[in-house]
């Protein structure tokens, strides 16, 4: 009995060690990352799994930590796999959640629906987003959540705002696959969006009735639209258009040059309102609140200005979110901000690897989708990597002695260039370019943006109420007509811009492993990131792009030459052989891609290697010439052919069921990966 009792207080010293390692120690800023692995293994799946194993799995991972909480090395371990298993559930519960029906075919004829978004396609048209849709000859339950359509043409009847009830003649049809295999799933994109059908009209569309915005959404909504028309009207020109894209999220007046330029140099991350925007406003209020405190010592005294600035900061970021349109990017900057003004109410040191990871916890419960998304991966990239390099700065005291103007202007470049670095490898991977002189522009722009821009867009909505806001504006004109000087400056040189090659589906995940290891690990063990970004790095290097590509319609196909992929014809279906040559890291267009080969848009024989491979877009072909056709060719390519000849080949109804092709000449024969085979059978593959 007293060895029983004696044993007690040592292993319950034991378990509370290990637990408060876990509460306090290093493990925490990991949780994420277990997190979003179980995510990116529910979206790696070929599977749709029953909907019954999420309840289960979850239930599963949470008894785990408790059943091995006496067994101190082991519950890490339970915490990791809890996590995973946390991480596929709520992914799952995400996508049968927001399932939604999906168009089934391609649909002509009246359009009606209540206009919930307003933007502008890649080419310039307007774009409205419709939901209480309603389509003819279409069951209730068959209609899509949302539809999106581009109007085309003269539209002089509609002006359109925000609640809206409008209808027109367009063309609908079911949100399309990747353009090839393992490239860009548009269809998970809309999925998850809800959105069941896009598509255009050339007709003009009409108003049916009037806006009824008593939605607390479509308010907001109606809000940022007078604020755009507001800035606009009283800040006319390009910085009209920039200032309305930082303030409320509305790019619809940006001209195609100006944005050229910005993302040439790597300035075009100034336009998302993301954690840059996000704390520069904050960070502004925050810092005025407490000068107004300083100004009158007697407040000072009596009140802790530090968490009452925190506190008005958190609430001018709640309005900043709302009237920005609240997107992804927004949400997240704003989580960010909002647990880093919590830890100053609770005298916690703000900038922390701890909150970063508390803040892509909660990013990843709301939208596990966004895992997948460009803007998640890069900003956290650079707020994880930030973190990291000047918490070891602070812990090393590296600028111990440095007066303070050295301080500012050496945190100024090393912020700059690490968020270069961390987000580089990010972007070039989602949109095949790196801006080579980013670093310049970002050195004579991002300050601008702190010290000029948000400076004056704060102090024009403290005097509107005044009618004075015009001075705030004009401020921000000065700082804005900077930036894009800088823009197309930088942009014009030779070396701006250096495309880049799609890799292959592994590079992904390596990237982010090797961040993490380097960033999150707190020994020498972090130099096992660097190696793992390197192993990345060389599997990009040796990736190797499919021979011949075909679309999902089958009416443009792309060979890889010693020239560059070569096209079958100059025009039509655009944007699949935009993306093949954004892909492949060339800077061709479709025309000049066409001029590289002898092929036609109707026909062309293509050889791979020891194989001939015969592409024909005939609509009607007799039996003899379909059977001379099989004994020339190892492959036939009939996009207008449905039957299924005796031979090797890919017809309509192939390409209905495996979407876009990659063609590749292999040791054993052709090689055709199609983009379903990549996908699986998942809630949102047609």
């Amino acid at each position: 009995m007293v060895e029983t009792s004696a044993a007690k207080p040592t292993f319950h010293a034991s378990r509370g060690m290990a637990v408060q390692a876990l509460a306090r120690g290093h493990f925490f800023i990991w949780l994420p990352v277990f997190f979003a692995c179980g995510v990116g293994c529910y979206f790696a799946l070929r599977v749709e799994p029953d909907w019954r194993i999420y309840p289960t799995l979850m239930a599963a991972g949470l008894a785990l930590p408790l059943a091995l909480r006496h067994m101190g090395a082991a519950l890490p371990v339970a915490w990791t796999l809890c996590f995973v298993a946390l991480g596929f559930s709520v992914a799952g519960f995400q996508a049968h959640r927001v399932a939604a029906p999906i168009l089934e075919y391609r649909y002509y004829g009246p359009i009606e629906g209540r206009v919930v978004g307003i933007d502008r396609s890649a080419s310039g048209k307007l774009r409205l987003t419709l939901d209480q849709v309603r389509l003819d000859r279409v069951a209730p339950a068959k209609r899509p959540e949302r539809v999106r359509v581009s109007l085309h043409g003269e539209q002089p009847y509609l002006d359109p705002k925000p609640g809206q009830i409008v209808m027109m003649t367009g063309h609908l049809s079911p949100p399309s696959g990747p353009v090839e295999p393992g490239g860009f799933d548009f269809q998970r994109h809309a999925f998850f969006a809800q959105l069941g059908g896009v598509g255009y009209t050339r007709t003009p569309a009409l108003l049916q009735s009037p806006a009824d915005n008593r939605a607390a959404r479509l308010r907001i909504f109606q809000i940022r639209m007078t604020l755009s028309a507001a800035i606009t009207s009283r800040l006319p020109g390009r910085e009209g258009a920039f200032a309305t894209a930082i303030l409320t999220g509305d790019r619809s007046s940006i001209d195609q040059t100006a944005l050229d330029a910005l993302r040439a140099s790597n300035l075009a991350h100034l336009l998302a309102i993301s954690g840059l925007h996000m704390g520069l406003l904050t960070g502004v209020v925050f810092a005025m609140v407490r000068l107004g405190f300083a100004l009158h010592q007697p407040s000072a005294m009596r009140a802790n200005p530090k968490k009452i600035a925190a506190v008005v900061a958190f609430f001018a970021g709640v309005t900043y979110l709302a009237l920005s349109g609240a997107n992804v990017a927004t949400q997240r900057a704003f989580v960010m901000v909002a647990v880093m003004l919590l830890a100053v109410c609770l005298d916690r040191r703000a900038l922390t690897l701890r909150a970063v990871a508390v803040a892509a916890l909660i990013v990843l419960v709301i939208s596990p989708d966004s895992l997948a998304g460009p803007g998640f991966q890069m900003s956290f990239a650079a707020t994880t990597a930030l973190v990291a390099v000047f918490a070891e700065i602070r812990d090393r005291q590296l600028m111990i002695g440095w007066p303070k103007w050295a301080r500012n202007v050496a945190s100024l470049v090393i912020s700059s260039a690490i968020a270069g670095v961390a987000t580089a490898p990010f972007g070039a991977l989602h949109f095949n370019q790196m801006a080579q002189w980013g670093l310049v522009a970002n050195l004579a722009s991002v300050p601008v943006m702190g010290l000029v821009v948000m400076p004056g867009a704060v102090l024009a909505a403290v005097l509107t109420p005044f009618g004075l806001e015009q001075l705030g504006l004009e401020i921000m004109r000065l700082g804005l007509r900077w930036i894009l000087f800088v823009a197309e400056t930088v942009a014009s040189w030779d070396t701006a811009l250096r495309l880049i090659p799609s890799p292959g589906p592994i590079v992904l995940p390596l990237l982010g492993l090797g961040g993490a290891l380097l960033c999150l690990l707190q020994s020498r063990l972090r130099l096992s990131g660097a190696l793992v970004l390197v192993l990345a790095g060389w599997l990009w290097s040796m990736t190797e792009r499919p021979d011949l590509l075909v679309s999902d319609t089958g009416t443009l196909i792309g060979l890889n030459s010693p020239k560059g992929r070569v096209l079958n014809k100059p025009k039509g279906d655009g944007f699949v052989a935009g993306a093949w040559l954004e892909n492949d890291g060339d800077s061709a267009d479709q025309e000049r891609a066409s001029a590289r080969g002898d092929f036609t848009r109707n026909e062309a024989r293509i050889r791979l290697g020891a194989h001939m491979v015969h592409f024909l877009t005939e609509k009607e072909i007799t039996p003899t010439d379909l059977s001379q056709f099989c004994a020339k060719a190892d492959l036939l390519i009939l996009p207008n052919i449905a039957e299924q000849p005796d031979c090797a080949a890919i017809t309509r109804s192939t390409l209905r069921q495996s979407g876009s092709l990659a063609i590749s000449d292999t040791e054993t024969g052709l090689g055709i990966v199609t983009s379903n085979d990549v996908r699986g059978a998942r809630l949102w593959v047609r």
